[in-house]
């Protein structure tokens, strides 16, 4: 398809100003003068735009996503031959879907000492982080293309050389993003779960530095050792990661209520549903109200040690304790999933 100014068609929606102008220049010819015209710009706007973009080209990732658009560009992706759109180049993905799978992401890296690592060689990265011990902590997975994806938005940019494997942080354009994205805050209870990750209880922080698993893994009990060990924190980040997986793509009517205490009874009900939303399920019904409820608040909601103290009627300083004990049968419910899978 050719449209109007010689500038065609076949980038998704999401991509910004400057990095359609720079593949509709380099890759389509159009000239810098109609492109400014057609985004009432100056023609100087577009030609920095090109020049800035192909400077970024020494970032693995932006090069890697400039290519993959490029090959997208001339398509013609009108309504006549989605069809064939869709042999060639595969379905398209939901753009709520999309967009909720950036936000999670880039939630985790909000977090203090998080890295996104990504090699040449691999179809996957990785969001890291330095634990106790310096150990690296895997925070979440995705695939390749939605982190060429955000480092393209400018939401994530290199930190230092880009060697075998490239290292990112998230950008103050990435930052801003996420608390544009953040919803007003709920009405109090869980009724709102079924609705998805963003409706977590009044309390919770939708968007956080630091979660409760995070500080109280900083601490230490009075022989000097950590709080809580190593493998329990890595349990209950598995148990987020599950969480924020069930809430991405379309809308379920799965409330999560069920498994808390003074919610509908345990179990795992009618149906056994895959991936990241049935390992949650069977996790939470292993748990039990009860201690499905710390590990639910806390790990998921991230709701603090004092909200889930006063919610549950507990005395100062009992949270932290009940919370040990679930993340102790968290990761022995983990431990006896014969090859259990962290991402679904």
């Amino acid at each position: 398809m050719q449209p109007r100014d010689g500038v065609r068609a076949g980038l998704p929606g999401w991509v910004p100003p400057a990095v359609r102008h720079y593949i509709e220049h380099v890759e389509g010819g159009a000239p810098i003068r109609v492109l400014a015209r057609r985004s009432a710009v100056h023609a100087s706007t577009v030609l920095r735009q090109v020049r800035q973009l192909e400077s970024r080209r020494d970032d693995p990732l932006v090069d890697a996503g400039l290519k993959r658009l490029s090959q997208c560009f001339g398509s013609d992706i009108s309504e006549e031959n989605e069809m064939t759109h869709h042999d060639r180049h595969g379905p398209r993905p939901e753009a709520g879907g999309e967009e909720a799978e950036a936000l999670r992401v880039l939630r985790r890296m909000a977090e203090p000492g998080a890295v996104l690592a990504v090699a040449a060689e691999m179809a996957v990265a990785a969001v890291m982080r330095e634990a106790e011990g310096g150990a690296a902590q895997r925070l979440a997975r995705l695939d390749r293309s939605l982190a060429e994806t955000l480092a393209l938005r400018g939401w994530i940019a290199a930190r230092g050389e880009t060697g075998r494997v490239a290292r990112y942080r998230i950008t103050a354009k990435g930052r801003a993003a996420l608390r544009a994205a953040m919803p007003a805050p709920p009405e109090p209870g869980f009724a709102e779960a079924q609705a998805g990750f963003a409706a977590a209880p009044q309390g919770a922080r939708a968007i956080t530095n630091e979660g409760p698993l995070t500080l109280l893994a900083r601490r230490r009990d009075r022989d000097g050792r950590p709080f809580l060990a190593r493998e329990l924190v890595t349990a209950g980040e598995r148990l987020r990661e599950d969480f924020e997986l069930a809430q991405i793509g379309p809308r379920v009517t799965q409330d999560w209520s069920r498994y808390l205490t003074g919610g509908c009874e345990g179990g795992r009900g009618g149906g056994a549903p895959s991936g990241a939303r049935g390992r949650l399920a069977a996790a939470l019904s292993d748990l039990g109200p009860g201690l499905g409820d710390v590990a639910l608040r806390c790990c998921c909601y991230l709701e603090g040690m004092e909200v889930l103290e006063r919610r549950m009627g507990w005395s100062a300083r009992s949270g932290k304790i009940v919370l040990r004990i679930a993340l102790e049968r968290l990761r022995r419910h983990y431990d006896g999933m014969s090859g259990g899978d962290m991402i679904g």
